[in-house]
């Protein structure tokens, strides 16, 4: 992690996550690959956040609303030609950070996703849920030439984040599904299996799945037809 030449920037969005901020940089710590740095963008949170964030990389302070302006921050500082956002209640498998180092010494390879998977004990069908969308949907969407690829495990080569453009901070939301689809011209979109992460169900558990699923559905469609989406998206902590 602490070599001259960074080849990995992790980007963090933060807003009062002290509860879950540990998750991810503690995950990231564990890491078999060590050339990376960490670099946590913060809405401006009242809790411990920052605090927590400083003992494992960078913090950037942004009151600026917006998911997608947070990762765009995140990565005008980052010094890596590859970059990966992941959300602060997301857990990376120890090997993630390797998984993709190896996978983007193709240099056809503008972006990457793998699985997202449940990070707390939940039912079969919540599981069965989560695969089929981070996995199946996925897969799918690549095959159709439509890549969806979801924010919390997203890692894209710099030269091309920059080309596209970044993710288009106009939206509050359906910010990454957005980029994925102007990324693919720059080059080849890949599932990887084994870069799997795993993310807190808070939302579902609160929404239920039938709310939460209908929020995806609507927000594409919205934003199919009249190139917009949904403007809010409220925290749960």
């Amino acid at each position: 992690m602490r070599e001259k030449k960074v080849r990995i920037s992790v980007v963090v969005p933060t807003l009062n996550e002290q509860k879950y901020i540990r998750t991810v940089l503690f995950g990231l710590e564990r890491q078999t690959f060590r050339n990376f740095e960490i670099i946590t963008v913060d809405g401006g949170s009242k809790d411990k956040t920052r605090d927590i964030a400083r003992r494992h990389g960078k913090v950037i302070l942004n009151r600026r609303k917006g998911v997608g302006f947070a990762r765009n921050i995140g990565a005008g500082a980052a010094k890596g030609d590859i970059l990966l956002f992941l959300d602060a209640d997301t857990k990376p498998s120890e090997n993630l950070l390797d998984v993709y180092r190896k996978a983007f010494m193709d240099k056809n390879l503008v972006a990457a996703t793998g699985p997202i998977l449940p990070l707390e004990e939940t039912t079969r069908k919540m599981r069965a849920g989560y695969k089929f969308v981070s996995i199946y949907f996925v897969r799918f969407s690549i095959f159709l030439h439509k890549p969806k690829f979801i924010g919390s495990n997203f890692a894209v080569r710099r030269s091309a984040f920059v080309k596209a453009g970044g993710f288009n901070d106009k939206l509050m939301t359906y910010e990454d599904w957005e980029l994925s689809g102007r990324l693919k011209k720059y080059g080849k979109m890949r599932f990887i299996r084994k870069a799997a992460v795993h993310t807190s169900i808070r939302r579902v558990m609160k929404w239920g799945m039938l709310k939460y699923s209908a929020y995806y559905v609507v927000n594409m469609f919205r934003h199919k037809f009249f190139k917009t989406a949904n403007r809010t998206y409220a925290p749960i902590r």
